[in-house]
């Protein structure tokens, strides 16, 4: 039964740090100020969920929630830089794997994600 146990616990800890290595080859972690540099001459990406959105998100995102991304894949452009958001930044980097998987390369996120956000945002 420890043995298990063990290594179930070990498989969790070496799939989580395979993920984020992953996540970390892929993917560009911007600070607010280096996100707000760019996302206005990219592709703005919220991967929250629609009534996370609708309670306030970034001036200019496109609502593509992570439960929705591979059926609308097609409505980001693969040619133009991506950033994505989420609330704390773990769906945004899921969200980066897919995306790299059908041949995305510009992919950036924004670090610990809404939730530190201080810039412009809108409410619905």
């Amino acid at each position: 039964m420890w043995y298990f146990l063990l290594i179930l616990l070990v498989a969790v800890i070496v799939y989580s740090v395979y993920t984020w290595w992953a996540q970390r080859r892929i993917l560009k972690t911007l600070t607010q100020e280096e996100f707000i540099e760019g996302y206005r001459k990219a592709q703005l990406i919220d991967v929250r969920e629609p009534n996370e959105y609708e309670a306030g998100h970034i001036l200019g995102a496109r609502n593509i929630p992570m439960s929705q991304l591979k059926t609308r894949i097609k409505e980001i452009r693969p040619d133009k830089p991506v950033y994505l958001y989420c609330q704390s930044g773990l769906r945004s980097g899921r969200a980066a794997q897919l995306l790299y998987k059908n041949g995305y390369r510009e992919l950036f996120h924004l670090q610990k994600g809404f939730k530190q956000w201080t810039g412009k945002i809108k409410r619905k």
